[in-house]
């Protein structure tokens, strides 16, 4: 962290718990004055109180996302653990302002030194700080930064730990991630100017600016794959060359398909699942199969070792890949350019649920956690997810619905129903804030 008044825009502050607040983040970086994302739970001179606190918390999350997986023991645990963290029916609508007791608790734990350190460390000059997590939010505005504060939320919807103990005094700016984010925001008793309807933002890199330029160019390989039988653009073709202008004769690789794990390492047997069920179409090389095992090196091995022995060989940048790397910066650069030729995403319903704004169907994994579950429903309700089918039959189902065109049809239900350019507006909100 600087030492000196910062020259960037704004601050970008997430925490290493999984991948959701980070990858949130990541599309921000930018706009720090070293263009990194800081995390504040893992920063070099973190107090040794503070590293505790949020190691407990992290380790905590990841166990019980991993025990879930224990017959029986594992739902029930999971089950009593997501009922403090369960995001409450939205009708009838009501007043939900009434903090937690987990939120009083967090609040305690502030007020007694926890995040000082790192507020008083950002709080040369006033520029903005940007976090993705709500408890960093609350721990600037408790510790009185001097700046404008803003908190980007990371799922279709969201609980009532994400506003303040105050929420209508709370000065703290939210960047709503979608409609109804910014509807519930207001039922915690957020003020409504301090809600910004802004969607999630998703990586420049895949988008190519205002004009998209990028994102249009990827999405002709992806429909010609999606669309083999040519059935969606022969209805709706004019849509289609209103929006990319006229397709390819050939996408130029074979159907591409990524299995992404989440962050605590959870549901790794469906990647190989997958493969097994695929390795006849992808030794065909009519399908490839990249799975994503993010940072994680047991996950890795994992899938390396279940594809040696179906007979695959390293180092597995053929028919079936295996996608990792060491850091997460290093990852998400990885994961975001091999989206490019990607043509549909199969993961849990986690923060990737937003990245169909990039026009890439989602095969939806069982979701963990009421956050995953509203998830869920929002990709029902943009048109561009479905159920995963049992992952042993993949070889049946899949192409079925590939001759039906649905694929192709939830791939333009992405890029014309979800907002693609978060990013992009919560950088002009700073800039207009600022001035």
């Amino acid at each position: 962290m600087a030492k000196d008044a910062p020259k960037g825009k704004a601050w970008v502050i997430a925490v290493s718990m999984g991948y959701g607040h980070q990858r949130t983040a990541f599309p921000l970086k930018d706009l720090s004055p070293d263009g990194k994302v800081i995390n504040a739970n893992d920063y070099e001179g973190i107090p040794t109180d503070d590293r505790e606190i949020w190691s407990s918390t992290s380790h905590f999350y990841e166990f019980i996302s991993r025990f879930k997986r224990v017959p029986l023991v594992g739902s029930a645990v999971f089950y009593l653990y997501d009922r403090f963290q369960r995001i409450l029916n939205f009708y009838p609508k009501r007043d939900l302002s009434r903090p937690t007791g987990t939120l009083r608790q967090e609040y305690r734990l502030i007020r007694r030194g926890w995040g000082r350190d790192i507020v008083e460390r950002l709080s040369k000059g006033k520029i903005p700080l940007i976090t993705t997590f709500f408890t960093t939010a609350f721990m600037a505005e408790e510790w009185h930064y001097p700046g404008d504060i803003y908190c980007v939320t990371a799922d279709a919807d969201v609980a009532r730990s994400w506003a303040p103990l105050n929420p209508e005094k709370t000065r703290i700016h939210y960047c709503a991630s979608t409609d109804r984010v910014f509807e519930r925001l207001k039922l915690y008793g957020i003020k409504e100017e301090n809600i910004h309807l802004t969607g999630y933002p998703l990586p420049k890199e895949n988008i190519g600016g205002p004009g998209m330029k990028t994102l249009r160019k990827d999405m002709g390989p992806r429909l010609v794959n999606l669309d083999p039988r040519g059935r969606y653009a022969s209805e709706y073709g004019p849509v289609i060359k209103e929006n990319f202008g006229a397709l390819p004769k050939e996408a130029g690789r074979p159907l591409t398909l990524m299995f992404s794990i989440g962050g605590a390492g959870a549901q790794k047997e469906i990647g190989i699942a997958i493969v097994k069920s695929l390795q006849d179409d992808i030794r065909a090389k009519k399908v490839k199969v990249v799975l994503s095992a993010g940072t994680h090196r047991t996950a890795m091995n994992y899938f390396a070792d279940e594809l040696k022995k179906l007979g695959f060989r390293e180092p597995f940048d053929d028919g079936a890949e295996i996608l990792w790397a060491i850091g997460i910066p290093d990852y998400f650069e990885k994961f975001n350019k091999m989206l490019r030729v990607t043509d549909i995403l199969w993961t849990k319903p986690s923060e990737l649920s937003f990245y169909c704004g990039l026009g890439l169907p989602i095969i939806i994994a069982p979701p963990i956690g009421s956050q995953e579950d509203f998830n869920r429903e929002w990709l029902f309700k943009v048109g561009a997810g479905m159920d995963q089918y049992d992952p042993e039959y993949t070889h049946e189902w899949l192409f079925d619905y590939l001759k039906d065109g649905w694929f192709a049809e939830a791939a333009m239900h992405g890029f014309l129903e979800a907002e693609k350019m978060g990013a992009y507006n919560i950088e002009k909100l700073i800039e207009k804030k600022k001035g």
